[in-house]
């Protein structure tokens, strides 16, 4: 079968397209034809070795297809089952070997490009807002790169439940984008930015700060929150925070802040089902939007994580087998 092969942990040239053999599977796993396959920030940590991965590998972890087998001790599922997955190593390729305890499957009417990208970037949006820092209605919120994946759905759910947001973007294209998801306030990145939050919040500072972007940004996460607020740093975009002084935010307002990532927060089969379940049907429903901004076919990888990097993208990009 045909996918990309990382070789050596390097820049988006070491996403080479190979011929490999198909997946072999367990007894309780899937083999899925893909249909698509989502491209996120996780796999150019993994590519650049910021989280350890040996070589060689197929990169990847979410993605969409058609189940073409099943192992011997799987029951939820048949051949020709609509399936898509988030944690799925191996994932640029045409085939695919799932566990079944981390398939979903896709409802009816649903795009494969949009149930290929809904999983990740869907359920890291529920579990930010529902679990991370749960905002009550009238409260106000900052959440950084507005126009990308994570945050054109967040900014969604939050608006949904009379949150007010703000958000930060870097062109008038991507200000459009975020206003159309529900914003009421886009600024732009820039050394006043905590500043600009709090005018907008009567000098108070914002609820809770999402913020993907990571080293670029933090200070001014810190800096726009209010007095017990949380900073949940669930991505680093722009490269990873250094350390810094806990004592900090004592003075600052006793503020919190967390860490997160998917894989605690969807701890076992139903919280998975649940995440995954809320995110899949609103998309089914029509009441959560999730905008595809780049399709690429498999063999341009590399362009994909250039783009995605560079961020000439808007919402989510896949990769198509």
């Amino acid at each position: 079968m045909r996918a990309i092969q990382v070789s050596e942990h390097g820049g988006p040239e070491v996403l080479v397209p190979a011929e490999v053999d198909d997946p072999a599977i367990g007894p309780n796993q899937l083999l899925v034809e893909t249909e698509a396959a989502g491209v996120n920030y996780i796999d150019t940590y993994i590519r650049t070795g910021t989280y350890p991965q040996p070589v060689p590998y197929i990169p990847g972890s979410e993605g969409t297809g058609v189940v073409a087998a099943t192992g011997s001790e799987v029951t939820d599922f048949t051949v020709g089952d609509r399936v898509a997955w988030a944690a799925a190593p191996g994932s640029y390729a045409e085939k695919v070997a799932v566990d079944a305890a981390v398939a979903i499957a896709v409802p009816g009417g649903v795009d494969a490009a949009v149930a290929a990208s809904a999983l990740l970037q869907g359920m890291t949006a529920h579990y930010l807002i529902e679990s991370v820092y749960k905002p009550e209605p009238g409260e106000t919120v900052l959440v950084h790169a507005g126009a990308g994946g994570v945050g054109l759905l967040l900014t969604q759910l939050a608006t949904a439940r009379g949150v007010r947001v703000v958000t930060t973007v870097s062109t008038d294209a991507k200000e459009q984008l975020s206003r159309e998801a529900g914003a009421h306030e886009v600024l732009r990145y820039g050394d006043d930015l905590a500043q600009r939050v709090r005018d907008l919040t009567g000098g108070q500072g914002v609820a809770a700060v999402y913020d993907g972007v990571g080293a670029a940004t933090f200070e001014a996460s810190l800096a726009s929150l209010r007095i017990r607020g949380m900073l949940a740093l669930f991505g680093a975009a722009s490269g990873q925070v250094p350390p810094f002084d806990l004592q900090r935010l004592n003075p600052a307002g006793s503020l919190f802040v967390t860490r997160p990532t998917l894989v605690h927060y969807t701890r076992d089969r139903s919280e998975l089902l649940w995440r995954a379940g809320d995110v899949m049907n609103a998309i089914a429903e029509g009441t959560l939007r999730l905008r595809i901004g780049a399709r690429y076919p498999l063999a341009d990888a590399a362009q994909a994580h250039r783009d995605l990097q560079a961020r000439k993208t808007t919402g989510s990009i896949v990769l198509m087998p």
